[in-house]
């Protein structure tokens, strides 16, 4: 493989990503800091895919567009990431949109019985026999120059990457598991994940009561720190911690001054601008309507205590068939659709759609329907037909 070191140069880049949008698929990381900012700030971005690799530098004025036209609009090369999140994140932070097609390792080998978070050391070792060298991973990414060794770091994540991609990609064909991905890749490139709206920002916060005025307070408290942080482009628990906001919901201030009391804030609170637009937005709150209110969990399908054992039932289930069949629970069936299903629910719930419904939800069913039941066999537990299914 090709290794081209760092690229500053607005042509070189241009030229590299004309190659790899010939190519099937390309690997792309990031590198980034956030720690004392709201948006993240891009510091580096690797990308490879079979036969060459670089790493570019977004902090030097080079002009990125060919990257970015390649991850977002480019629909005939796969992008493939690790643990993905917050480097489809940070595209969508550039650009509105987000890289598609993509493909997510660390997904994938839920599918392959490889772990619910199998982190990127570890997938290096399991298919390339590597142990990657950890030295640089608190390297302040912001600073320039980078040396020779922090850049060959950075391009290692995708050079195994683009090692590892086509390997996976055969035992998911072997296995004849790619297509049970599908909808969990697609859910990752939905650019609803990655938007920041404020009216949205209280789900983030805690908060014990479900009282409808409480709730107004808290939303109108969250969104106004969510537009602070973004304005001043800083961590929003740096503009007001999540326990003080949801104690100022629960106990509002009836004045400013008041502000000067409250734990968590500083007394220049009580008089200051900040402090003047925090009271802005709780005078603003109205009770939230009962459309938006959070579901309570005695709005959830009542289980009861039969029910409630149900359920654990089905997790016992769905425990020994993630292990015969070598794939993460999580990646077959979540505990509200096995709580649901306990409760009598049949619509709308995935594991009675499509493979998960082949390989679990079928006998959830009939589990919860009493024509399954389980023994113990050789001092293993398995499951037992008590009926035909009608």
């Amino acid at each position: 493989m090709h290794i081209h070191g760092l690229i500053e140069d607005s042509t070189a880049l241009a030229n590299l990503c004309a190659r790899f949008a010939t190519k099937p698929y390309i690997c792309v990381d990031t590198e980034f800091m956030r720690e004392n900012s709201y948006w993240p700030e891009l510091c580096l971005i690797q990308i490879a895919d079979d036969e060459e690799a670089a790493a570019v530098d977004p902090m030097g004025g080079i002009d990125m567009t060919p990257l970015l036209e390649l991850m977002t609009n480019n629909e005939e090369v796969l992008k493939v990431f690790h643990a993905g999140g917050q480097d489809i994140e940070i595209v969508y932070n550039l650009t509105g949109k987000t890289p598609h097609p993509l493909f997510d390792t660390q997904v994938a080998a839920m599918a392959l019985g490889q772990g619910e978070q199998i982190g990127y050391s570890n997938l290096v070792d399991t298919y390339l026999g590597i142990t990657v060298d950890k030295g640089a991973r608190f390297t302040d990414w912001s600073r320039r120059p980078l040396d020779k060794r922090q850049i060959d770091y950075a391009i290692c994540d995708v050079t195994y990457l683009s090692e590892i991609f086509p390997k996976m990609l055969e035992k998911l064909r072997k296995t004849g598991r790619g297509a049970w991905l599908d909808q969990e890749m697609e859910r990752l490139a939905d650019p609803e994940n990655y938007h920041n709206d404020p009216d949205e920002a209280w789900q983030r916060v805690r908060v014990s009561s479900r009282k409808p005025e409480v709730l107004g307070r808290l939303k109108a408290l969250a969104r106004w720190r969510e537009i602070e942080a973004q304005g001043k482009d800083l961590p929003r628990g740096r503009i007001i911690k999540d326990e003080t906001l949801a104690d100022l919901a629960g106990t509002p201030p009836r004045k400013q001054g008041d502000l000067a009391k409250v734990r968590g804030l500083s007394p220049a609170w009580g008089g200051n601008d900040i402090g003047g637009r925090l009271m802005a937005a709780l005078e603003s709150a109205k009770p939230m309507s009962s459309d938006e209110l959070p579901a309570r969990d005695d709005r959830k399908p009542a289980l009861g205590k039969d029910g409630a054992l149900v359920a654990d039932l089905l997790k016992l289930l769905l425990k020994i068939r993630a292990k015969e069949i070598n794939v993460a629970a999580r990646l077959l069936a979540r505990s509200d659709d096995l709580e649901a299903l306990a409760a009598g629910v049949r619509k709308d719930l995935s594991i009675l759609e499509g493979w998960r419904f082949e390989q679990f939800g079928r006998d959830a069913l009939e589990l919860v329907e009493g024509q399954l039941g389980f023994t113990v066999r050789n001092g293993k537990l398995k499951m037992t037909r008590t009926e035909e299914p009608s």
